[in-house]
């Protein structure tokens, strides 16, 4: 398997700021960690999970689920976009809870077979000394891949021929993948929903290639002049520069707020494939004429929690490999979720 289809995990015991958990071929399942791995904060027993996000504390939540026999405290903390408070919440959480979600920011993005780490990403994570850290990215690499290919399976979306707009490539390279293998014809919006470049890329070869020349510079810089953080991911600024690559576009796939920074007034007819909604923004998403909104994670009270937090979970359970994560995922027989408006 590619090395950049192994994920990163923070792991307790290492000096590094990040490890690369290398992939075996192993498909057996980790056992459900032991009563101790209970943590406070929780009752008794009861695993509790706890995404530190850049983003606003609007987009706040907590849910107790029970995941495989075990009982879970979910819950999201948004920092509005200060690195400093969100690590030191990082800090003040480190022994005291069995996983930690990055939310709001990615420990790295992947263009083929190469891997970038985010400079602010990577201090955050540097602040928990005992307790796994995780940002979703090898869950989606699982798990969006399965669902691109049960939704064509299942007759859902047929993805073959259909134009598909993907916000971000690199952000999302296993789905990026997946869709081209399914038969779309995708545009991958890179340049233009990151750097502001109205320049689509049609062929992942060109993603791998600028990918090489712009992120070794791109993950230096600050995160927030490259995704919205805070109070500015309730912003919507309509473009039409933007307009342009929504308007002929089937469906619209990838990280949502990238998808809602930039929505048009009117996205009649389409289908939105994306994660991490609340509520109000699948009310949004009706309101503008959307036909089908698709998540990838499942739906606790009402919304979906980002992969970072669902890949927790996982952590929580002892799981470090894809191959795990992939056992995990058939033993809870996780669907899409699909609302038709």
């Amino acid at each position: 398997m590619l090395l950049a289809d192994a994920p990163i995990i923070r792991h307790p015991a290492s000096k590094r700021r990040a490890i690369i958990a290398v992939m075996s071929d192993a498909a057996s399942v980790p056992p459900a960690p032991s009563a101790s791995s209970a943590v406070a904060g929780a009752p008794d027993g009861m695993l509790r999970v706890v995404s530190v996000s850049l983003g606003s504390p609007s987009r706040d939540h907590q849910v107790d689920a029970t995941l495989l026999g075990r009982e879970f405290c979910i819950e999201r903390r948004g920092t509005d976009g200060d690195l400093k408070r969100a690590r030191d919440l990082i800090a003040e959480l480190d022994g005291h809870v069995a996983a930690i979600g990055l939310g709001g920011i990615d420990l790295y993005v992947v263009a083929g077979t190469r891997r970038y780490i985010m400079r602010d990403a990577a201090r955050l994570a540097a602040a928990a000394k005992q307790t796994p850290v995780v940002d979703g990215s090898g869950l989606k690499n699982t798990l969006e891949r399965e669902t691109i290919q049960r939704l064509q399976n299942e007759g859902i979306i047929h993805f073959r021929g259909a134009d598909v707009l993907l916000v971000s490539a690199v952000d999302r390279f296993g789905m990026a993948e997946a869709l081209v293998e399914a038969g779309a014809r995708v545009v991958f919006g890179d340049l233009m929903f990151i750097l502001g470049l109205p320049i689509p890329l049609r062929r992942l070869r060109q993603v791998r290639q600028l990918g090489a020349l712009i992120l070794p510079i791109a993950t230096r810089l600050p995160f927030k002049m490259l995704y919205p953080t805070g109070d500015k991911q309730e912003e919507i600024k309509t473009t039409a520069r933007h307009r342009a690559f929504y308007n002929p576009a089937q469906i619209i796939a990838g990280d949502f707020l990238l998808i809602k920074r930039f929505l048009p007034d009117r996205l009649d007819g389409k289908t939105v494939l994306t994660n991490t909604v609340t509520a109000r923004d699948v009310e949004l998403l009706k309101a503008r004429g959307v036909r089908r909104l698709v998540t990838t994670t499942p739906e606790f009270e009402g919304r979906s929690f980002g992969t970072n937090v669902m890949e927790g979970v996982f952590a929580a359970l002892g799981a470090r490999t894809e191959a795990e994560y992939a056992g995990l995922l058939r033993r809870l027989d996780w669907q899409p979720r699909v609302i038709n408006f």
